[in-house]
């Protein structure tokens, strides 16, 4: 379906009048009323609510798509809105909202509409088109823009129909928000240039989209797998795959596309195993130990984020508001410490181990890789101290379950056809789980005296020594911008939290929040460095970086690495070894600004931790500025 097939000349408002969001929405239901597409405005009215309250339709870069499916609709229709001084639609970058479409479709209608929207998405990325639409002085502007698009999409894939290869990508990132979409753009923007066909299936946050066919699969010449977590690639038997990390996908593409077109790559046998060659090497080394990390990682991060942030509000009755016999006690303060201490971070090991195993043996390991996990943090050291042996211990149990069960799948190849269904649901899971506890029971004393040791030794630290620690896990946060040295440097400072040290997760804040300001400031205070798109994202990256996101920056490491990159790990490394020297404790794992108030110490604290942030901050901008060239002599 066409967009202006929904789309026509009664239902364009080139100049809305409406100054907020539920202006904004009644203006462009009025619009749609008055064309006759509604049965009853006001029930289509609430369905347009109920969809803004699952989340904004807000998203970004001065767009929102608004959209319900109800019966209210008479016929199914788009409206186009756009707003010359811009409005706050609580649009996901926090940025003004001057262009909207709304789709209304019909209860009895199919997909379609959902396909509009993500092919509206699509369009609407294209600064291009999006400069079009702005400057469109009549609807007719605006139809033409539409069809030209939309021809301009055919034409591409018809191009890539003629091209005698096709290529198959996946791309996948621990988050699944930057990394992910970055890849594969990448991809398929080399792939157009080259005259390869190829088809990317990106595996994000909010799940897998273009997925890849069997069809497709069976027609592929090569497939590619720019993943920093697990994928699932058993559909991929028999075919040439090149495994690497995600970031190659972004800096590498037109290297990668050749392989795949001369087919350079390992065949895939299945159950994580491909024939040895050249191509499989690179990805072999450096991506099995820690693919199965990242998955771990990625799948716990909810768990830091959610748990972290509800026993940071605790907090704000007071640092033991959910101690019972204190003075600052209050029963909602315990209960949110209860929900986001007593069981989601208690989770934290468990989950970790458990990914990190399922990764390696796939569903079979999860469960032993659950029950390591779990011993590691609830089993003490040899003389009864400790909590359990924590972090380290989680990693052991994941990958020490993730290998047993591997191994046993092995060793139970051999059995007669006839067991086959009992061994996922009897042989694998006892076997697994009472060698994985077996195991971790005799060793996990160990660890826990390693463990306890460990960070009683990063708790004695002080002066010279902990500034420099600052300064490395600040700089390592701002190193690949949410890639696995991030992670790394983060996971530390969880670990550390959870060890009750609050001081390296507030440098790996500090550090993460500042790549993302730092570029906000130099693309406002050096603007003839930048390109007028660069000065445009450079906007969104402020709100970005005040809420520890640092994938805001990616957009200009990935476009200038050279300069970029070394600018922002000096301004993070700074803020996090500033954070060290002014004794900064967080309880917080993870929410940037919000949490700031949080900080241990009182106000001047608050202060000290929001000056090392500025700091950074404003280092990075200034070297940054300082390496990159003016536009117009570059």
């Amino acid at each position: 379906m066409r967009i202006t097939d929904l789309l026509t000349k009664d239902t364009i408002l080139l100049n809305m009048t409406a100054s907020s969001k539920p202006e904004a929405i009644d203006e462009l239901i009025g619009k749609l009323d008055q064309a006759g597409k509604l049965n009853n405005r006001d029930e289509f009215k609430q369905a347009i609510e109920a969809r803004e309250q699952q989340s904004t339709t807000g998203i970004g870069e001065g767009i929102a798509i608004p959209h319900a499916k109800t019966g209210a609709v008479k016929e199914p229709a788009i409206v186009f809105g756009r707003s010359q001084e811009g409005l706050d639609y609580e649009s996901l970058d926090g940025q003004p909202t001057n262009l909207f479409f709304m789709i209304a479709a019909s209860e009895g209608a199919n997909n379609a509409h959902l396909e509009t929207l993500s092919g509206l998405s699509t369009f609407l990325m294209d600064n291009n088109f999006r400069t079009k639409l702005e400057e469109a002085k009549t609807e007719d502007d605006v139809i033409e823009a539409i069809n030209a698009k939309e021809a301009e999409e055919k034409g591409e894939e018809e191009t890539d129909n003629a091209s005698e290869s096709k290529i198959l990508a996946v791309t996948a990132c621990p988050t699944g928000i930057a990394h992910t979409f970055m890849a594969a753009d990448k991809l398929k923007a080399t792939a157009k240039e080259m005259g390869v066909n190829i088809k990317v299936q990106t595996n994000g946050s909010g799940g897998v989209k273009n997925r890849l066919t069997k069809e497709d699969i069976a027609e592929a010449d090569a497939i590619i797998v720019a993943a920093d977590t697990k994928v699932e690639m058993e559909g991929f038997h028999g075919k040439p795959v090149i495994e690497v990390p995600v970031a190659k996908a972004i800096h590498e593409p037109k290297e990668l596309i050749e392989k795949a077109v001369n087919k350079d790559a390992p065949i895939y046998q299945g159950g994580g195993s491909n024939q040895s060659s050249e191509g499989s090497e690179e990805k072999g080394q450096r991506s099995g130990i820690y693919k199965h990390l990242m998955n771990g990682v990625s799948n716990m991060l909810p768990f830091v984020v959610g748990g972290g942030i509800l026993i940071a509000i605790s907090f704000f009755w007071g640092i033991n508001s959910a101690n019972p016999d204190s003075g600052e006690y209050n029963r909602f303060a315990e209960m949110l410490n209860t929900i986001g201490g007593a069981n989601a971070f208690f989770l934290l090991v468990p989950v970790l181990a458990g990914f990190i195993a399922s990764s390696i043996a796939d569903r079979p390991g999860f469960a032993p890789g659950m029950i390591g996990g779990l011993i590691a943090i609830t089993q003490t050291s040899a003389e009864g101290a400790g909590n359990g042996s924590g972090f380290l211990g989680g990693l052991i149990a994941g990958f020490l379950a993730g290998y047993i069960t591997l191994g046993i799948k092995k060793a139970l190849e051999g059995l007669p056809a006839v067991l086959d269904g009992l061994k996922t649901v009897l042989f694998y899971p006892v076997l697994a789980i009472f060698a994985t506890g077996m195991i971790m029971l005799l060793i996990n004393p160990a660890l826990t005296s390693v463990y306890t040791w460990l960070f009683d030794l990063l708790d004695s630290m002080s002066g010279t020594n902990l500034a420099l620690l600052g300064l490395i896990v600040g700089g390592m946060m701002a190193v690949d911008m949410g890639g696995p040295v991030n992670k790394a440097a983060y996971t530390f400072g969880i670990a550390a939290l959870e060890a009750n040290n609050y001081t390296f997760i507030a440098a790996a804040m500090a550090g993460g929040m500042v790549p993302p300001l730092a570029m906000g400031l130099a693309t406002t205070f050096f603007k003839n460095k930048f390109t007028k798109q660069e000065r445009e994202t450079g906007k969104a990256a402020y709100p970005l970086g005040a809420f520890f996101i640092t994938e805001g920056a990616i957009p200009f490491a990935a476009a200038d690495p050279a300069r970029v990159i070394p600018s922002m790990v000096a301004g993070s490394a700074l803020a996090g070894m500033l954070t060290m020297l002014f004794g900064i404790g967080l309880r917080a794992p993870h929410g940037g600004v919000i949490v700031a108030p949080l900080v241990e110490g009182g106000f001047m604290q608050i202060i000290l931790y929001l000056v090392a942030i500025a700091a950074g901050s404003i280092l990075g901008a200034i070297v940054v500025g300082f390496l990159k060239k003016d536009i117009k002599k570059a």
